[in-house]
């Protein structure tokens, strides 16, 4: 009835898109989930190993092989998005998420457990670049930005929530599943982020699909996969020699991605990922300093993990309830955001940076002073300014990084951002940790444990410093 009293002009228009609250609480659950699960595991590794007799090379791989194959198919998740329907892709790869995550908390061995991640981790990919993607072309003015500030939010939230999910979960032991708790936890949720996702997210794809860049698409598996894999394998399976042939051709498969894409890019075909993309100074200057930003990021949550459960004989729940403060500050921080960014411009994030950098000092005293009884209370005055310096630079740099990306990239621009991130939370646990595990046995757990934060200090000093070239206002 309604559509017989409209005129003409208004049937021949299409409404664009409109991502409502419900939607967007949607599909920041779809973010949320495969960040937590990155962390999630951190705190469950020595009952993993334990319960299924894998040794140390093995539980790396159940960190790595979700984190390598998720980096590694983001993008593609991005295009394929962008081609077939974001919707879809989002329903797909939620389901597929679900049914992966079922696979890892009934694995019988270790071995499984490893595939059963990986295949996770490329539903993760499949899901996540929708997100992105959705919040760019159904929102715009202020709606974007209060959307981009959420999930920014939501991401950092994520990642330090993981590990204290993780805690909590392996030490209730509900129902006598231990640790596969921390994986089964995902299938309710995802059941219910499914249904919401079917009446509430609005499907959105690019006007001009292109086709998927095959030789492009090979080349920056192949460049990420001999990156990540040697240095996330390597100290645990003793550097054998395919680690060090693996990375020697990184750089030749770098080169061979960049000349295919390049030269796609000039014949007026859509690469993987477009070099143009890059001449946005927004894109380029701020991947720049997400990269630092994520190698500390997930280094220091992994080497604090292993060092309150290790070193300080923390259980899973205090271990990962030292983290509950930096959560908290986190989240209320960064709902701050949208507001200081919008009177001070991205000088908030350099603010940001040396907050955090306080609060990792204060860590680093911390440990000094109060190390072997070190917890919640000795942790928390740092954990909780740290967080607050992570928040306002976290969601203001994915702002950043997408402000100028046009409607018609979204997906890629998405896929690129969070290809970044995560081959920087990937090679946080790989070198951070690497470094923190080799200096334990000549260094003792402590003195370990601080030249490792003096090492990410010296990152917070990089990341603040590559702040200042940011663009001083986001469009």
């Amino acid at each position: 009835m309604t559509e017989t009293l409209t005129s003409p002009t208004t049937r021949s228009s299409v409404a664009p898109p409109v991502l409502g609250g419900l939607g967007l609480f949607t599909v920041l659950l779809g973010a949320a989930l495969p960040l937590i699960d990155f962390f999630i595991v951190n705190v469950a590794l020595p009952t993993i190993g334990r319960d299924l007799h894998a040794s140390e090379a093995v539980l790396e791989l159940v960190v790595a092989g979700y984190g390598v194959s998720y980096a590694v198919l983001l993008v593609l998740g991005g295009r394929l998005g962008d081609l077939f329907g974001r919707r879809e892709f989002f329903l797909g790869g939620m389901a597929a998420f679900g049914l992966t995550s079922l696979a890892c908390g009934l694995a019988p061995s270790a071995w499984t457990l490893v595939a059963a991640r990986v295949a996770q981790g490329a539903a993760a990919a499949a899901m996540l670049p929708q997100v992105l993607a959705t919040i760019q072309s159904a929102t715009e003015g202020p709606r974007r930005a209060k959307a981009m500030g959420l999930y920014g939010a939501t991401a950092g939230l994520s990642m330090v929530a993981g590990q204290v999910l993780g805690g909590v979960l392996v030490a209730a032991d509900i129902a006598g599943t231990g640790w596969r708790a921390v994986f089964l936890v995902n299938v309710p949720v995802v059941v219910v982020g499914l249904f919401l996702a079917a009446r509430a997210v609005p499907e959105t794809r690019s006007q001009r699909p292109e086709p998927v860049d095959g030789p492009g698409t090979v080349l920056l598996a192949v460049s990420l996969l001999t990156l990540l894999v040697p240095l996330t394998e390597g100290r645990a399976a003793g550097w054998p020699l395919w680690t060090w042939l693996a990375l020697a051709a990184f750089p030749f498969a770098a080169w061979a991605f960049y000349a295919v894409e390049r030269r796609a890019d000039r014949q007026g075909r859509t690469p993987l990922v477009p070099p143009s993309l890059f001449a946005l100074m927004s894109v380029r200057r701020g991947l720049v300093m997400l990269v630092p930003f994520s190698i500390g990021f997930s280094g220091f949550m992994f080497v604090i993990a292993v060092a309150l459960q290790r070193g300080v004989g923390l259980g899973p729940v205090p271990a990962g309830l030292a983290l509950a403060p930096m959560a908290v500050v986190f989240f209320a921080v960064s709902l701050c955001g949208p507001r200081l960014v919008a009177r001070y411009g991205t000088r908030v994030v350099t603010a940001g940076g040396l907050i955090q950098a306080v609060g990792l000092t204060l860590i680093v005293l911390a440990a000094l002073q109060s190390w072997p009884d070190l917890g919640v209370l000795e942790l928390l005055p740092g954990a909780a300014v740290a967080g607050a310096g992570q928040a306002l630079q976290l969601p203001v740099l994915f702002r950043i990084i997408l402000s100028e990306v046009p409607p018609t990239r979204a997906g890629v621009g998405g896929g690129v951002m969070i290809t970044t991130q995560q081959s920087g939370l990937a090679l946080g646990v790989a070198t951070l940790g690497s470094l923190f595990l080799a200096l334990v046995p000549g260094w003792g757990m402590r003195d370990a444990l601080v030249t490792t934060l003096l090492v990410q200090l010296a990152g917070v000093a990089l990341t603040t410093a590559l702040s200042l070239r940011l663009p001083r206002t986001i469009s």
